[in-house]
C-alpha cells in the first residue's frame, strides 16, 4: 500500500499532466500555466512534501491558518490569498503575500494600498469577478469590474494583474465553458482601456472540478485543492 506522501507527488504530476495536455490541445505552452495547490485545512507536512516536490504556489483561504503556516514552512514559498479578505485581516499578510485573488472593492484596495505603504513595498492583486452573479459568493459582476480596475491602477502600492473568478459548481466543467471566455474577454477589453501598456495578464480560474476547460480557455493560473490532497476535512 502506498504511503500518503507518495500519493500527494502522484497526484501533483496527474493533474500537471492534465495541465499540460489541455495545454496542448489549445496551442498553448504548460509553462504559461501556474498550478496552485490549494492547501486550507490541510497540515505543514503535506505541504512540505508538495514542496519537496518542486511546488512553490500555494492558496489558503483564511488568514489565521496562512499566517500560522507561513511562519512554520520555508520562506521561499508563494502565499496566495485566494478566499474573502477582511480588510481589518489585510495588516497580518501585508509584509509577505505574494497575491491577492479576492479584492471586489475599493475600501478592500484601498485598505491594501494603505498596509503596502508601511512596508514599503508594492501588493500584487487580482479582481475577483462573480461571473455566474450567484449571490452565495463574493466578487463584482462582469460591468463593474472596469470601473474598480482603473481605480487600483490609481494606487502606487498596489498592482493591479488580472482578475479571478470561482464559477458555479457543476456536473459538467463545458457549462462553465462561457463563464471562463467571458473572464477572458474582460481582460482583453481592460488592456485595451489602458493607457499606460501595462496587461492584466493573469486569469485565476478553474478549480479542482473544472481547470481542464479553464486552461483550455487561458486561465494562467489554476487553483487545485481536492484533486491534490484528496477532500477535505474540517473540524
Amino acid at each position: 500500500m502506498k504511503g500518503v506522501n507518495t500519493m500527494l507527488r502522484e497526484q501533483l504530476e496527474i493533474v500537471r499532466g492534465k495541465i499540460d495536455a489541455a495545454c496542448k490541445r489549445s496551442g498553448r505552452k504548460p509553462e504559461d500555466v501556474l498550478l496552485l495547490a490549494v492547501s486550507k485545512t490541510k497540515p505543514a507536512s503535506a505541504i512540505m512534501e508538495l514542496y519537496e516536490a518542486g511546488q512553490r504556489d500555494f492558496g489558503e483561504n483564511y488568514v489565521q491558518e496562512l499566517r500560522e503556516k507561513h511562519e512554520e514552512l520555508p520562506k521561499d514559498i508563494r502565499w496566495h490569498m485566494i478566499g474573502h479578505l477582511q480588510r481589518n485581516k489585510v495588516k497580518y499578510i501585508a509584509d509577505y503575500i505574494y497575491l491577492i485573488h479576492s479584492v471586489d472593492s475599493k475600501e478592500l484596495a484601498d485598505t491594501i494600498e494603505k498596509e503596502a505603504f508601511k512596508h514599503n513595498r508594492v501588493i500584487s492583486v487580482l479582481i475577483e469577478v462573480n461571473v455566474g452573479e450567484e449571490e452565495s459568493k463574493f466578487g463584482v459582476r462582469i460591468d463593474e469590474a472596469p470601473e474598480l480596475a482603473a481605480y487600483i491602477r490609481s494606487l502606487p502600492h498596489v498592482k493591479l494583474c488580472g482578475y479571478m473568478t470561482s464559477a458555479p459548481y457543476v456536473a459538467d466543467p463545458e457549462e462553465n465553458r462561457k463563464y471562463f471566455r467571458e473572464l477572458r474577454q474582460l481582460s482583453v477589453d481592460t488592456d485595451l482601456q489602458n493607457d499606460n501598456n501595462e496587461t492584466v495578464g493573469i486569469l485565476s480560474m478553474g478549480m479542482s472540478n473544472d481547470y481542464v476547460v479553464a486552461v483550455e480557455e487561458g486561465a494562467t493560473c489554476v487553483r487545485v485543492g481536492t484533486e491534490i490532497f484528496g477532500a477535505r476535512h474540517y473540524d
